[in-house]
């Protein structure tokens, strides 16, 4: 089969089409036959390489997975050759004594389609028959391929972990990538006042097409010195944040008293700068969080189904084109999720 591979850690050129083999569906798995797969910051991390992540190369990225079901193993039974599908990208044990805990909690051998074992920038891509689920005939592959990762990181940052409520205000950063789109997106629906930080007055205009009621140009102004203006000298109540190192003490600054900054990346460095006195006399938290759990997950993609929350896709390229889809992405020219068609 075609996949997009890479068969050691670098920079976009290490990306390559190159021919496959096919995966073999084993018992209790389904092979999808792929007619979308989306673009994450994680296939730039796992191509440029990380602490701890082992690859087998040639490694095949891509989280985001919508298409057809081709096969199924021994034991699977409730989904038929053609049904149309969606792929949950996270995987469970099942069995470690985080997983017994509850729904809510994260496996402690957690791990991720795409970035711990092959995912879906390939024609075909077996994984097991739990993570998949019937998608409505309304909703293109393109648009179910940008909802997976993007839905669940934010559902659960914004509300499992950052308790966002009704009447409470949110700094949104990075606001044109896929997780800021789909976050902005929540905090309306819960009925959250949001402040959303972009680049350039194109994507301002889109993130207030979203429902944005503030969009920051950080091009033009500085983004805590707006905010602490337009709350008038409050701040915000939560910051949903994947930029960093470079926003952490400018997020600090904004977070009104009792405020929770919510971390669930780090694009521009991972040492973020805490200045320990305001930490302190704010009563603030700081929270990590990332992806989500099966509850969560089936909560998020319900809202979606129901067209109460919208993908947002930035380009439908095909497969051929997967370079050209990280340089794209590490560039940040995008806005909302970069899809490839095999």
């Amino acid at each position: 089969m075609k996949a997009a591979v890479f068969r050691q850690h670098g920079g976009p050129e290490v990306i390559e089409i190159a021919d496959v083999p096919s995966p073999e569906v084993t018992p209790g798995q389904v092979l999808i036959a792929v007619r979308a797969a989306a673009m994450n910051h994680l296939d730039l991390w796992a191509r440029r390489g990380l602490p701890g992540l082992n690859l087998e190369f040639p490694h095949i990225g891509g989280s985001d997975i919508a298409g057809l079901v081709e096969d199924t193993g021994e034991g699977v039974q409730r989904l038929d050759p053609g049904t149309r599908v969606l792929v949950n990208p996270s995987l469970w044990c099942g069995t470690c004594a985080w997983c017994q805990k509850g729904e809510e909690s994260l496996c402690a051998s957690y791990r991720i389609i795409g970035e711990h074992l092959r995912g879906g920038f390939a024609e075909y891509v077996a994984v097991p028959a739990a993570n998949v689920h019937p998608l409505p005939d309304d909703l293109s592959f393109a648009e179910a391929a940008a909802v997976p990762l993007v839905y669940q990181t934010a559902w659960r940052g914004l509300i499992a972990r950052g308790g966002l409520e009704k009447g409470e205000t949110v700094l949104v950063t990075g606001a044109s990538g896929g997780v800021s789109t789909a976050a902005i997106q929540i905090a309306k629906h819960v009925g959250a006042t949001v402040f959303a930080v972009t680049s350039g007055p194109a994507k301002a205009g889109r993130v207030r097409d979203l429902g944005a009621d503030h969009v920051i140009d950080r091009l033009e102004s500085d983004f805590s010195k707006e905010i602490w203006k337009l709350t008038e000298k409050r701040g915000v109540d939560v910051a949903f944040d994947s930029v960093g190192e470079a926003v952490w003490p400018d997020i600090l600054r904004v977070l009104a008293r009792d405020g929770r900054l919510v971390t669930y990346g780090a694009t521009t460095g991972a040492k973020g700068q805490v200045e320990i006195r305001l930490a302190f006399w704010k009563q603030l938290r700081i929270i990590g969080s990332t992806m989500s759990s099966v509850s969560e997950f089936n909560k998020v993609t319900s809202l979606v189904f129901q067209k109460k929350l919208r993908p947002v896709v930035d380009v439908v390229w095909p497969l051929e084109r997967a370079r050209e889809a990280h340089e794209r992405l590490e560039a940040g020219d995008q806005f909302g999720k970069i899809v490839l068609e095999p």
